[in-house]
C-alpha cells in the first residue's frame, strides 16, 4: 500500500515511544508474518478495537500486507454494538488492546473471529517475513461504519484504489510541506482522522504524533505540545477548539503553520478565534465525507475573511449543486442551480467508496452514475466557492418554510456567553415542526437569557428563532466529536424548556 519508498515517523507525544521507518519495517514484517501463520488471507477483514498508538498502524500495514481488509472499531461500543457490527463485518480476527472479558470473546467467536490483543510492543524475536504480498487495487482495504451499530449497520467500503486516488489528490492539492510534522487527536477508527489526517502525510514519508483522542487533559496542554514537538499541522473538529480556546494557552514557536477543521459546520467566528490562537491565518474549513474518503474540499481559495459555511474548492474532484437529489435522474445532465441558488451538494470523485457493505439498497439512494449525493445543502457564489447550508435530512420544515439548523448554530455560537449550542426541530402541531435549540452558557442568569434572545432576533429573520430554548450542561456528541440532533432532541425531551413568554416579553 505503500506509495512512495518509507513511511514517515511515528512518535506518541505522551509516553514518549517513536519508531522510525526501519523499525516500523521490522515490526510489520513481523506482524504480517505471525497473521500469515494464524491464516490470515486475501479477502478476510480483521477487526481492530483499539487506534491512536504505534502498534495499530502497524497492524493496518501487515492487515493490508496479507490481502485483507481492517475494519477499525471504536473500543468503547458496549457488547450489544460489537455483536451488531461483527454479523455485519463477519470479521476472521478481532484485535484488542488488552482481551475483552468472556461473554465479548464468546459473542465475537459465534460470528466466526479469532479474538487477538495487539501486537506487542517490544521487539519481535522472530522477524522473517511473509512471502511479498501482491497489492490489487481493487480488493477492499477499509471498512468504515457511519452508524447503524444499534440497528442495521452502514459500513463503507474502500478499495486500495479509491484511498490511493484520495491521497493523490491531497497531495496535489495540498502539498507536503505543511505536513513534515502532523498531530493527531481525533480517533483513528473514522474517515478523518485515519484516511486523511495520518495516512495522507504519514505514508508520504511525513511524521505522524498520535494522542488519544478527545481528552479534556490533552486539550488543556495542546499549546505546549505544539510547542515541544514543534507541530506543523492538526487537523480537528470544532469541539476541540470550544474546550482549547477556553483552557489552553496558544502555542509560542511559530512551528504551526497550517489547521484544519472539519467533520462539522465551522463558524466564522469560531474560525477568527482558531486563527488567533493557532498564529496562523491558514486555517482551513475542510469538507470532507467518509463515502468519499473524507476530504473533498476546503477553503484553498483567496478570501478576505472567515465566512459561515464557505468551503471553497473541490481537491480532486467535481462538485455540482443540482435542484434534485434522485439517484435516478443523472446528475451530469440534471439541471444546476444558478449562482447563490441553494440545493443539493453532489460530487464526482475518484476518492469514492466501493459502496456500502452488503447494502446496494443503501448505495443506490446515494450513488448515481459515479455521482455521489452527500445529502448536503449548498450553494456556488459567482466565483464558483462552495458555501454549505446544512443537511437535507436536518431541514426544519416549519410550515413550508425550511430552516437550516447550522445557519441558527452560526448566529447563536458568536454570542459571548455561549459555550456550545445545537439547533434541532420539536413537533407543533399547527406548523408541523418548530424550531428548538439547546444551549450551554458561561452564566445562566435572567439577564443573559434576556441578551441571548436579543441577539438571536436581531440576527435571524423571525421564522428562524427558536420558540423553544434548553438550558443544559453539555450537548451529547457521537465519538467523533459530531453532533447528532436527533440525539440532542431526545435528551432535551424530558426537561422543561425556559419559558418563551418570558423572553417574547422582555424583548417587547
Amino acid at each position: 500500500m505503500l506509495i512512495t519508498s518509507t513511511v514517515g515517523n511515528l512518535v506518541e507525544p505522551l509516553t514518549g515511544r517513536q519508531w522510525g521507518p526501519g523499525e516500523i519495517l521490522i515490526r510489520w514484517r513481523a506482524r504480517a508474518a505471525h497473521y500469515a501463520r494464524l491464516g490470515l488471507k486475501r479477502g478476510d477483514r480483521v477487526f481492530l478495537h483499539y487506534g491512536n498508538n504505534l502498534e495499530f498502524f502497524v497492524d493496518l500495514l501487515a492487515i493490508w500486507h496479507a490481502g485483507a481488509c481492517a475494519v477499525p472499531v471504536d473500543g468503547r461500543l458496549t457488547l450489544f454494538e460489537v455483536q451488531t457490527l461483527a454479523q455485519s463485518g463477519r470479521p476472521r480476527f478481532s484485535v484488542w488492546n488488552e482481551m475483552p472479558d468472556a461473554a465479548m470473546q464468546s459473542v465475537l467467536e459465534a460470528c466466526g473471529a479469532t479474538v487477538l490483543e495487539k501486537p506487542d510492543a517490544e521487539l519481535p524475536t522472530d522477524g522473517t517475513p511473509p512471502p511479498p504480498g501482491r497489492l490489487i487495487l481493487d480488493d477492499d482495504a477499509l471498512v468504515l461504519y457511519t452508524s447503524g451499530t444499534t440497528g442495521n449497520p452502514k459500513g463503507v467500503v474502500h478499495t486500495h484504489r479509491s484511498l490511493r486516488a484520495q491521497w493523490m489528490s491531497l497531495r496535489a492539492a495540498l502539498g507536503l510541506e505543511a505536513y513534515r510534522r502532523t498531530l493527531c487527536l481525533l480517533p483513528t477508527h473514522f474517515g478523518h482522522g485515519l484516511i486523511c489526517n495520518c495516512l495522507f502525510p504519514w505514508l508520504f514519508g511525513q511524521s505522524l504524533y498520535v494522542l488519544p483522542p478527545f481528552r479534556a487533559d490533552i486539550l488543556i496542554r495542546l499549546g505546549e505540545l505544539i510547542d515541544e514537538h514543534r507541530i506543523t499541522f492538526l487537523s480537528s473538529v470544532p469541539t476541540v477548539w470550544r474546550l482549547a480556546l477556553k483552557t489552553a494557552r496558544p502555542p509560542t514557536s511559530g512551528s504551526l503553520s497550517r489547521v484544519f477543521c472539519g467533520s462539522a459546520p465551522l463558524s466564522a467566528a469560531l474560525w477568527e478565534s482558531v486563527q488567533e490562537w493557532s498564529g496562523t491565518a491558514s486555517v482551513m474549513n475542510a469538507y470532507g465525507i467518509t463515502e468519499t474518503g473524507s476530504w473533498l474540499a476546503g477553503t484553498t481559495v483567496p478570501f478576505e475573511r472567515p465566512a459561515d459555511g464557505l468551503v471553497g474548492e473541490a481537491w480532486g474532484g467535481v462538485l455540482r449543486i443540482l435542484r434534485t437529489d434522485d439517484p435516478l435522474a443523472p446528475p451530469g445532465w440534471s439541471d444546476e442551480c444558478a449562482a447563490d441558488e441553494a440545493g443539493h451538494v453532489w460530487i464526482n470523485t475518484p476518492a469514492l467508496m466501493r459502496g456500502y457493505l452488503d447494502r446496494d439498497d443503501l448505495t443506490s439512494k446515494v450513488v448515481s452514475q459515479g455521482w455521489f449525493s452527500t445529502g448536503d445543502i449548498g450553494l456556488m457564489d459567482g466565483r464558483g466557492y462552495l458555501y454549505l447550508r446544512g443537511r437535507e435530512r436536518e431541514e426544519i420544515n416549519k410550515g413550508g418554510m425550511k430552516v437550516y439548523p447550522a445557519d441558527i448554530d452560526a448566529v447563536i455560537e458568536r454570542f459571548p456567553e455561549t459555550l456550545d449550542v445545537c439547533t434541532f426541530p420539536s413537533a407543533n402541531e399547527l406548523l408541523g415542526e418548530e424550531v428548538a435549540v439547546a444551549v450551554v452558557l458561561s452564566s445562566a442568569s435572567d439577564e443573559t437569557w434576556i441578551r441571548l434572545y436579543e441577539w438571536t432576533t436581531r440576527h435571524l429573520a423571525a421564522h428562524q428563532v427558536p420558540k423553544r430554548w434548553y438550558l443544559i450542561d453539555e450537548i451529547p456528541r457521537t465519538s467523533r466529536g459530531k453532533i447528532n440532533r436527533a440525539s440532542v432532541a431526545a435528551h432535551c425531551a424530558g426537561r422543561s424548556p425556559i419559558a418563551y413568554a418570558r423572553l417574547h416579553k422582555h424583548r417587547d
